[in-house]
């Protein structure tokens, strides 16, 4: 078969009957051309990928200058897919190839570097989609408001639930309480630029949060009205990271499949020696990665060197 330049009827053509293709959801509609003219939908969504109009196809459109060929191709491809859904498909390296005017090894550097950007990903047996870079989340004392402002996103929440309880034998042992202790507990969606991105359940002390639960607690971060209104900053706290299955009543909030993966992260926060707030965020496992900044430490507690571990 020769590749997707090949066989190209002109505009008009009598031979050149269209129709629709099949697409996959959130994907931009497609044509195909019929016989006598065969263009593949695979070689039209090349095209459109591309930005070819016909005539020429990419490398013909004043591409010339002195970077890599693999490079041109990335910057091509990188611009046309910021404005694709996520999930939508993208051709194969050998389509690629072919309207691009590149080896298959150039194309397929390009679909690399797009992979390891996080732009696209691959799932063997299916091909390759649109996807979008994991926000990296630090491990470090803050809130999500202040993490999704850090990255130029808008943070926003949906409360899903908010009352009163009281200690159980778990709880008790991480607030160092009695049995039966008045504690709050908040279950709220968490979203960024509108999109969900976390579910937190927070549990806090009640009498060091008196009326908290009559606060708007769907808008503000709890962090700063927590700060706000009772004068409460932490300066210590633990956290623990485990991997899981989303549970049943999660999946359709975070927009999930059944069995898909999560990460929870649980923390627990500290103010003045107190423990305030026990909270348990879960997060869309392919959304996200966890940094940390890990270092060896000689006998005498100077480090000796550094390593970012993502």
């Amino acid at each position: 078969m020769g590749g997707c330049a090949s066989g190209r009827l002109a505009r008009g053509s009598p031979h050149a009957a269209t129709r629709a293709y099949p697409r996959s959801a959130g994907a931009p509609p497609t044509t195909s051309i019929h016989p006598m003219g065969i263009a593949s939908e695979s070689c039209m969504r090349t095209r459109l990928l591309l930005g070819a109009r016909g005539g020429g196809g990419w490398k013909d459109r004043g591409m010339a200058d002195a970077r890599p060929k693999y490079q041109r191709l990335v910057d091509r491809l990188r611009s046309t897919i910021a404005d694709m859904p996520v999930g939508a498909s993208v051709p194969s390296e050998r389509a690629l190839a072919d309207d691009a005017g590149v080896s298959r090894m150039t194309a397929r550097k390009a679909l690399d570097a797009l992979e390891a950007e996080g732009l696209l990903r691959r799932e063997v047996g299916r091909g390759t989609f649109v996807s979008r870079p994991a926000v990296s989340l630090p491990l470090m004392l803050t809130s999500f408001s202040e993490d999704m402002r850090a990255r130029g996103l808008e943070p926003s929440s949906r409360l899903l639930d908010a009352s009163s309880l009281a200690a159980d034998a778990e709880l008790a042992a991480v607030f160092d309480v009695a049995v039966g202790e008045p504690l709050v507990r908040v279950d709220r969606l968490r979203l960024a630029d509108g999109v969900p991105f976390a579910i937190e359940r927070s549990t806090l002390l009640e009498s060091a949060v008196p009326g908290l639960l009559d606060a708007d607690l769907a808008h503000a971060s709890l962090y700063e009205l927590l700060d706000r209104e009772h004068g409460i900053r932490f300066d210590a706290g633990r956290q623990s990271i485990r991997a899981a299955i989303v549970r049943a009543d999660d999946a359709a909030i975070l927009e999930l499949g059944s069995g898909d993966a999560v990460l929870e992260l649980v923390r627990t926060s500290i103010a003045a020696g107190v423990v305030v707030e026990h909270t348990v965020s879960t997060y869309p496992g392919d959304r996200f990665e966890l940094s940390a900044s890990i270092a060896p430490v000689t006998a005498d507690g100077s480090v000796r060197s550094a390593l970012r571990a993502r």
